[in-house]
């Protein structure tokens, strides 16, 4: 069995050091190695993760992912969640979370019959901490929005302001092309910039209407 570590975390390079020391601790204190790290800045209420997707694409049956919290895989819709699910449970992956302490026990689960029993119990309440995170992520968009809202109707909103040294590196990347010659893909922009797809598309929309 492998362990994969995945942490979703802010665009600032010093909060995604911390929160992969963070998750190494953790792994430590299970007795176990994080064969590598998957950092991903998309929100945890979309699907479409690229460096979620790369991760499930590596593991094989029986691997572990490593997570500080539920919340950090998911914030998904249960429509999204429940297919999530499938694909975990296709490919006999394990999740192991900090905020669970059923989901430990995993780490010694090497016969069928104790692995079944806990993966049933852990399934239960991954479920039940998804709703939970995911109720959380609509309460706190809610609370956003009407905070928007007050600060529109008091001639205070000016939107999010724009970081422009990013946008300009993203622009130099799409622009350029590798020592080998190929294009940068969004990914490689994603990984070398700590930006989201939506910025990229953004910055590349900018420069088709330029």
């Amino acid at each position: 069995m492998r362990f994969y570590g995945y942490l979703r975390a802010s665009t600032k390079e010093q909060d995604a050091g911390r929160a992969s020391e963070t998750l190494k601790h953790f792994a430590s204190s299970l007795d176990i190695e994080i064969t590598a790290i998957f950092i991903e800045n998309e929100s945890g209420a979309k699907l479409e993760r690229p460096e979620l997707i790369r991760l499930l694409e590596i593991c094989a049956p029986g691997d572990a992912i490593v997570i500080e919290s539920i919340d950090r895989l998911t914030r998904l819709t249960n429509s999204d969640w429940q297919t999530l699910k499938a694909v975990l449970s296709e490919k006999r992956i394990r999740v192991i979370a900090s905020d669970v302490p059923t989901t430990h026990a995993l780490v010694e689960a090497k016969d069928e019959i104790t692995g079944s029993i806990m993966n049933l119990i852990n399934s239960l309440i991954v479920d039940l901490m998804a709703i939970f995170a995911r109720k959380d992520y609509e309460q706190r968009r809610e609370r956003q929005r009407q905070g928007v809202q007050k600060a529109k109707e008091l001639g205070k909103y000016k939107g999010r302001p724009k970081d422009e040294n990013r946008r300009k590196r993203i622009e130099q990347l799409l622009m350029s092309t590798k020592s080998d010659g190929s294009k940068y893909s969004w990914t490689d922009i994603q990984r070398l910039t700590g930006c989201s797809r939506g910025l990229i598309a953004s910055v590349k929309k900018q420069i088709i209407d330029a």
